[in-house]
C-alpha cells in the first residue's frame, strides 16, 4: 500500500455511526467500510440496518447492527455500551443521526423542540461520554459530528434543528479543547442540501429546486458519497492536524 493510501485509509479502525440504517449514514457506514474500518450501525429501523449491515459485510469487515431510539436518554447509552462490548474500544464515532421538522417559530410545538435537540444534540453528548474513556486510555480517537449549514444561516422553517446544530457545533470545540491533550480530534461538518433518497423526492420538481440551485455556485445539490467522503477524510491520519473545526460542504452556498 502506497504511503498516499495509507494516509487515507482506515484499515483495522473501529467505527460507531448513528443514523446509519438509510441516506449519508448508511453511505458513511459502506464507505467507512471500504476503506478498511469494521462498523457498528445505530437506528430505529431494522429492515434498514439490515440492508446497511449487509453491504459492509460485503465488504469483508464486521458489522454490529444496534437498534436504538436515541430521542431517549437510555437509547444512546444502550447504543454506546453495545457497540463496545462488539468492538472492546471505539477509534471513530460518527454521530450522524438528526431529526427535522419544518416548522416555523410560531407553530413549533414544545414537543417538537425537545425531540430535536435531544435526538441531534443530546444523543451525540451522550454517546461521546460513552466512547470517550476508552478514546482517551489508547490515546486516539475521533468523533465527527454532522451538522448543517443551517447552523450558521438562518433558514425558515428551521428554529429548533438550527438551534440543535449550532449547539452541536459548540459543543465539538469543546469537546476538542478538552480531547485534544489526549490525541482525539472532534470536529464537525455542515452539509448543505443533500440528494437522499427523501431529497431527490422533495426536491425532483424543477421548478421548486430550480431557484434554490442558482443560489449555489455549483448550481446543484450534495451526493451522499461525498459527505461520506469528508468524514473519511476526517475519520483518517490524511486530516491528523484538523481538530475543533465545523467544516462545511454546500457548494459555497454560504460563501456569497
Amino acid at each position: 500500500m502506497s504511503d498516499y493510501v495509507k494516509r487515507f485509509s482506515v484499515e483495522g479502525k473501529r467505527a460507531l455511526v448513528t443514523g446509519a440504517s438509510r441516506g449519508i449514514g448508511a453511505e458513511i457506514a459502506a464507505v467507512l467500510a471500504d476503506a478498511g474500518a469494521d462498523v457498528a450501525i445505530v437506528g430505529r429501523d431494522a429492515e434498514g440496518l439490515a440492508a446497511t449491515r449487509k453491504a459492509v459485510l460485503d465488504k469483508r469487515r464486521r458489522c454490529a447492527a444496534i437498534q436504538a431510539d436515541l430521542s431517549t436518554i437510555d437509547g444512546p447509552r444502550k447504543a454506546g455500551i453495545r457497540a463496545l462490548e462488539f468492538f472492546g474500544t471505539v477509534d471513530i464515532l460518527v454521530n450522524n443521526a438528526g431529526i427535522f421538522y419544518r416548522q416555523s417559530i410560531l407553530e413549533t410545538t414544545a414537543e417538537q423542540w425537545d425531540e430535536t435537540q435531544a435526538t441531534n444534540l443530546r444523543a451525540p453528548f451522550l454517546l461521546a461520554q460513552a466512547v470517550i474513556p476508552g478514546m482517551i486510555k489508547q490515546k486516539r480517537g475521533t468523533i465527527i459530528n454532522v451538522s448543517s449549514v443551517a447552523s450558521i444561516a438562518g433558514c425558515e422553517g428551521h428554529a429548533a434543528y438550527s438551534a440543535s446544530k449550532a449547539g452541536m457545533n459548540i459543543v465539538t470545540q469543546v469537546m476538542a479543547a478538552e480531547w485534544g491533550p489526549f490525541n482525539i480530534q472532534a470536529n464537525a461538518i455542515a452539509p448543505a442540501i443533500v440528494l437522499t433518497d427523501m431529497g431527490r423526492k422533495v426536491w425532483s420538481d424543477e421548478a421548486k429546486s430550480a431557484p434554490v440551485k442558482a443560489r449555489i455556485p455549483l448550481h446543484r445539490f450534495g451526493e451522499q458519497v461525498e459527505v461520506a467522503d469528508l468524514v473519511l477524510y476526517l475519520a483518517s491520519p490524511a486530516s491528523d492536524f484538523i481538530c475543533g473545526q465545523v467544516v462545511v460542504i454546500d457548494g459555497g452556498y454560504s460563501a456569497v
